[in-house]
């Protein structure tokens, strides 16, 4: 999901910050920092390094038009964990080592400011786990549907309608049947009475049935807080620390 860059309704357009930032000292007001972020999911350190790079440089670029010395600079986030087959967990010394070289330089270069990162995702998306039971098993046309008590009012992103261009099934495993040999070909769905409430489409699990559990791993981040859980009416997830 890019969320920086061209016309956007997040932030303030790059061009427009000089005329604002002398609006702030006329009306004397505070000025603190700046808060640059350009993405979000991201598993590519270059990628990660060179948007932290161009956003200390922007800046350092904009600190000539400041009433008062940054005292904040926040680089953003972006820091992305694997949720589909064939992703790699982000290696994160390529990008220490780029912080570093920036810490160095706003040493020198602006020595009033604290550099700030936002790791959400990257901290707790791994550590949650959703699970929902298994209510019922449908056969439509030759297609088994597993029928879970949760769907996307309680897990929005494991349904894919939370950014993703083209759908891809988080982690799912059968909870309470893992390791078990017999497999077999289903879809999960949620019971809300829309199409869109599909939290795995044709996976390969252990087979199972009503009263099984039904486990979507990398949860985290973007679960219950992300989800519309008033919709339809159906009870509110219950969120438990472990």
């Amino acid at each position: 999901m890019k969320m920086g860059g061209g016309p956007k309704q997040f932030g303030i357009d790059v061009e427009q910050v000089p005329e604002l930032l002398a609006a702030i000292k006329t009306a004397g007001l505070q000025f603190a920092g700046f808060h640059i972020f350009s993405g979000s999911q991201n598993l590519k350190a270059e990628s990660i390094c060179e948007a932290q790079q161009k956003s200390y440089e922007l800046a350092l670029s904009l600190a000539q038009h400041t009433p008062e010395p940054i005292r904040f600079l926040n680089l953003g986030g972006g820091f992305g964990i694997p949720y589909f087959p064939g992703e790699q967990a982000l290696d994160l010394a390529m990008i220490g080592q780029n912080l570093k070289q920036i810490a160095a330089r706003a040493a020198q270069e602006m020595p009033e400011a604290e550099l700030i990162l936002e790791l959400g995702r990257y901290l707790v998306g791994e550590a949650g786990i959703y699970v929902t039971q298994i209510v019922d098993r449908k056969i439509s046309r030759g297609q088994t549907f597993l029928v879970v008590d949760g769907g996307l009012n309680h897990h929005l992103a494991a349904s894919g309608n939370f950014g993703q261009v083209i759908r891809k099934n988080y982690p799912v495993a059968i909870g309470n049947r893992m390791g078990q040999g017999e497999k077999e070909t289903v879809s999960i769905v949620g019971p809300l009475c829309t199409p869109l409430d599909l939290l795995a489409d044709r996976m390969e699990l252990s087979v199972a049935k009503p009263g099984d559990f039904v486990v979507i791993f990398q949860s985290g981040a973007y679960g219950a807080s992300a989800s519309p859980q008033g919709f339809l009416g159906h009870p509110e997830v219950i969120e438990v620390l472990v």
